[in-house]
Formats: structure tokens, sequence, C-alpha cells
């Protein structure tokens, strides 16, 4: 299947961040407003942390990866409860208008040819659909990327991408970097630096010192998440004309105003 993606993936069990979970939690809590009811897809689910969450909300959910052995640790976990499939982004196994609502999170950069998976969802949505997307926010300026990552997308790059295909795009901004520690703010500089030399960590194993360091002591990734796991802290409205710099995180919300 190409690519490690399990070495860069937190999959249950792994120790993290309780940031990373808060972060995690947090794009689940805010997708689940425009899922209730609908038919939904989640996209490069990885071991599928938010799944149960919204199939319980959901009218109907199903969800796969392109990783049989990411997909594998979801699918031990949620056995028959879930649809979950093995597919590519860029070739999506549903019918024409099939779908309300599409979901990528923290994986657009990982797929190899954006343009393919925004025709797809074209294609699968029903006219109103949404896709919903997060992603690491590219223009920080102590943005460390992915090793096996295609290209990242900012504000001004999703709403050029989506706009191309029909969408009109709203954007949010999570985890704003004005509220992190002290200690993590004394050490961006350093951060920066490391990722100019190219001496960063690559790998989620490889990166549990540096957490450890910044964060402190570190919690285990838990294989599903509920209402309980975390606080839903509401997402900042952002302009999509402009890039963000001010949060970790970027939300979009495709809105499919026209099929092609």
């Amino acid at each position: 299947m190409g690519n490690d993606y399990i070495s860069v993936t937190e999959i249950a069990g792994d120790e993290v961040t309780q940031e990373q979970i808060d972060r995690l939690c947090n794009r689940y809590y805010w997708a689940g407003q425009y899922c209730t009811g609908k038919d939904v897809v989640e996209v490069a689910c990885g071991s599928g942390q938010g799944l149960g969450y919204l199939s319980g909300i959901a009218r109907s959910f199903e969800a796969g990866d392109y990783s049989d052995e990411i997909l594998s640790i979801a699918q031990q976990h949620y056995g028959e409860r879930i649809r979950l499939r093995q597919f590519d982004a860029q070739d999506m196994p549903f019918e024409d208008n099939s779908k309300d609502v599409i979901i990528l999170f923290e994986a657009i950069y990982y797929i190899p040819d954006a343009e393919k998976f925004v025709k797809e969802c074209t294609r699968v949505l029903r006219p109103g659909g949404r896709v919903l997307i997060a992603t690491a926010n590219k223009d920080l300026y102590d943005f460390n990327p992915s090793p096996h990552s295609y290209k990242y997308y900012g504000v001004v790059e999703l709403n050029d991408l989506f706009e191309r295909h029909g969408f009109n795009a709203e954007f949010f901004g999570d985890m704003p970097v004005g509220g992190v520690s002290m200690r993590q703010r004394v050490l961006r500089p350093i951060k920066k630096l490391a990722v100019m030399l190219n001496i960063m960590p690559k790998t989620t194993a490889g990166k549990k010192w540096l957490k450890r360091i910044v964060f402190g002591g570190l919690v285990e990734m838990p294989a599903e998440i509920t209402t309980e796991t975390s606080q839903y802290i509401e997402p900042a409205r952002i302009s999509s004309s402009k890039p963000d710099t001010e949060h970790k995180v970027i939300y979009c919300v495709a809105n499919l105003i026209k099929k092609q």
C-alpha cells in the first residue's frame, strides 16, 4: 500500500498529549451538527476513534481508509457495528448522489491529487451536500509537515480548490495559538529551527520524547470517543480570503451549490 501511514497515525493505546485528544474530539463534535439525520461517510477514517460518535447521530454512516493495516484496527474495535472498507479517496465506492456529508479529517495532505477527491465528492454528494475538512494549519510559522504528505492546503488554497468545483466554502479556526501554555510559547522558535534543519522526529514514536518535554505527562489515546471524552469548544469563524496564522487547526465546510 505504499507509504507507512501507521507510523504517523495515533492509534488506540498510543501515548499522546491531552491536547491531541481534545483536538480529535473537537473536530468530531463540530462535525456532528452537520451529520445529524444525514447519510454520512468518513474518508481516511484512520483507526476510527470518532466513528461510534458519528454513527450514533447520522441516519446512515460508513467509513474507510486507504491503509488496510490501519483500517483493521477500527474493524477489530467496531466489529459489525459500522460498515468499514478499504478504498481510495480519489475513487470512492459509492453511487452518484448517495451521500449528504463526506468527512476528511487530517488527511487531505496525504491524497496525491486533491482535485480528484473533490471531483469524487461532487459525484457522490446530493445537491446541497457538504464536505467537512479538518487540517493542520500550514500557515503557522513553526508548521511541521508529515513526511508522507503531498501538499498542504491552507484557508486560501482550500477555498480556491472547492470553488473550482462548484462549492461555497466557510472556514473556522480551532486550537488558538494564543491559548497555548507558556512552555509551548517559549519552545515554538526552537521547533521552527528544528523544522528548518530537518531534525524533527518523523514518526509518532519518535515524537513522544519531544511531547513529554513540551506538554509534560502523556495519556492513552482511546479507541472510541464519546460526548464525555472532552469538552467541546466552538471554533472561531475565520476569513476565506487570507491565510490564518492564529489557529493550529483549520476547519472547512464546503457546501455543494452547483453539480458539475
